[in-house]
């Protein structure tokens, strides 16, 4: 059986989280997850926590700090790049480009994958694609230049990955940065909207329990 989520407020997960250490609760910290995970009774719980909580590799948390963090959704045609203080935005960007072809509803990058060779209509759109993302990573760079992001939050197609950071204007961070912190849920088309949604969900928590586990039984929900 699939296991089930419980979504917590922040202080509800402050409350869990002090609940499992003082009953010295063996827990497993995944830094790129931002996620704890453990062990009861043979079955694994984990809890993945709030953006907005801060922690370092080591799973040390530290509730006073304010975390910044970047949020970045990349998607064929269209982008967004948020900057995030605590569960303040403060600033946001929407890019968009003409990359997708009339009546398929295909990006022009996922039809070359397929198709090889593109016509007069096709360049157009890849050097549209191309110019947006040397917009979204100038963009990237002068937030990098104002601001110390303890996150980077971030939601990309796979197939736009070397379109991103080959761009000719260069990223400031790495595809492999430790910071780098992928969003866990399917992104719709990133508009401020979008973005917003995607902020409702990180300064939430998720517990995830065994579909046989009834959640009145478990010590650090009472």
């Amino acid at each position: 059986m699939e296991p089930k989520s419980i979504f917590l407020k922040r202080p509800e997960v402050t409350k869990v989280v002090t609940s499992l250490r003082e009953a010295e609760m063996p827990l497993s910290y995944d830094f790129e997850k931002h996620k704890y995970t453990w062990e009861e009774q043979g079955m694994e719980f984990s809890l993945r926590l709030p953006i907005t909580i801060f922690s370092n590799e080591e799973g040390l948390v530290d509730l006073e700090k304010e975390v910044t963090y970047l949020m970045l959704l990349v998607q064929s045609g269209s982008a967004s790049v948020g900057v995030f203080q605590h569960e303040k935005c403060l600033s946001h960007k929407v890019f968009s480009s003409y990359m997708v072809r009339k009546k398929q509803g295909k990006s022009q990058i996922k039809h070359l994958k397929t198709k090889g060779k593109s016509r007069a209509g096709s360049r157009i759109r890849l050097a549209s694609g191309a110019e947006m993302f040397d917009n979204v990573n100038e963009r990237l760079q002068r937030h990098f230049q104002e601001h110390g992001f303890d996150r980077i939050t971030f939601s990309c197609s796979k197939i736009l990955l070397p379109h991103l950071f080959g761009a000719k204007v260069e990223p400031p961070f790495d595809k492999k940065d430790p910071k780098i912190y992928k969003i866990p849920k399917h992104l719709h088309q990133p508009n401020f909207e979008v973005m917003l949604g995607m902020q409702r969900f990180l300064n939430l928590g998720e517990l995830i329990i065994p579909q046989e586990v009834n959640e009145e039984d478990l010590f650090y929900l009472r």
